[in-house]
């Protein structure tokens, strides 16, 4: 098996910020981190001044920029809907051919794991529309209640529960002043950063092993996307590093975890059978290529190996040694061939 290994953390997939329509006096927010909220529920309640020809103006330009993005948001969720129903065609199409036996079976694997990752694009791209939808009404509203001088009670446009209190107390907030986030706890995947040179190995429907997070067995993913911009980031030892995104999809409906938990993942870029291995701890480079020693009649022997697929601690031996032969680990720099060596239990 070779592995591509990386922290990486759970993440809500679809988050909300719900944010003040207007600028006011906020009063106290009564919820707490973790309660349940339905969609329309009040979570806020802002009292704004009185508006003047100028925030009269800003304020309406607000609304029509939300208006713009709620627009965005219906043409992306058409756009993917349409995706959606085009992966449903063909993953009935690729199951009749493959009871047929017209195709293997790795087409019509491919055929239906892209139809579930659309389906979870279609199901987050609703989402954000039905929220687009709900910030156009709010600050369609803050500019009625401005204008009148009622307080604006802030809804929340989906149902889910509270992740984040950003403003907690009573104080004025400017419009667009994040209140609230919302989500799902229930509906999380993982992000892994990686190498951005690593990165191109990576495929969209690669396994993923995820451990270290707590349980006594590892969690497993799928590979749902590869994000197409990398992001530079310091390394512990103070280097500036390009790495790009992963996200994987929870398989087997694990809820464990919780948002922004810490993850040890293995994404698997090539898993074979019957593979002769051996650790990587035994290579070592030689003018002929890598090499490792043997143990025979208590001597260290030198081999050439010809080395395939390549793990954190196991490479595959395509050619240069039999099953079952003893090859020492760690070998030391004074070690050469012919030299007496000795098993350690």
């Amino acid at each position: 098996m070779e592995t591509l290994d990386s922290e990486g953390i759970a993440r809500v997939r679809n988050r909300f910020t719900v944010a003040s329509p207007v600028t006011g006096k906020l009063c106290r927010i009564q919820l707490e981190e973790g309660d349940s909220v339905r969609k329309g529920l009040t979570v806020a309640c802002i009292e704004p001044p009185p508006l003047n020809t100028r925030e009269y103006e800003e304020t309406n330009a607000r609304m029509k920029s939300v208006q713009a993005t709620m627009q965005a948001a219906e043409a992306e969720m058409k756009r993917v809907e349409v995706s959606r129903e085009q992966a449903e065609l063909k993953y009935k199409r690729f199951k009749q051919l493959y009871q047929d036996g017209a195709i293997a079976s790795e087409a019509f694997e491919n055929a239906e794991d892209n139809l579930e990752v659309i389906k979870k694009d279609y199901q987050a791209a609703t989402l954000r529309a039905e929220a687009a939808r709900y910030d156009y009404v709010a600050a369609k509203s803050a500019i009625d209640h401005a204008i009148s001088g009622s307080p604006v009670n802030v809804g929340s446009p989906v149902a889910g529960k509270v992740l984040r209190i950003f403003e907690k107390n009573e104080r004025v907030v400017s419009a667009g002043t994040p209140l609230i986030e919302l989500g799902n706890p229930a509906d999380i995947e993982a992000v892994i950063d990686v190498l951005s040179s690593d990165a191109v190995k990576v495929k969209k429907g690669n396994p993923v092993l995820l451990e270290e997070w707590g349980g006594d067995r590892a969690l497993k993913a799928i590979v749902r996307t590869i994000e197409p911009a990398a992001f530079t980031k310091i390394s512990a030892l103070g280097i500036e590093e390009k790495r790009v995104n992963i996200i994987a999809d929870f398989q087997g409906g694990q809820t464990a975890l919780g948002d922004n938990y810490r993850v040890q993942a293995k994404i698997v870029l090539w898993e074979g059978k019957d593979v002769l291995k051996v650790p990587v701890s035994s290579l070592f480079r030689g003018e002929d290529g890598w090499n490792v020693f043997v143990i025979g009649n208590g001597t260290a022997k030198r081999r050439t190996v010809k080395i395939g697929h390549r793990g954190a601690y196991e490479a595959e031996v395509l050619d240069g040694l039999k099953e079952g032969a003893q090859v020492v680990v760690h070998p030391p720099n004074e070690l050469e061939e012919g030299k007496s060596v000795e098993v350690r239990k």
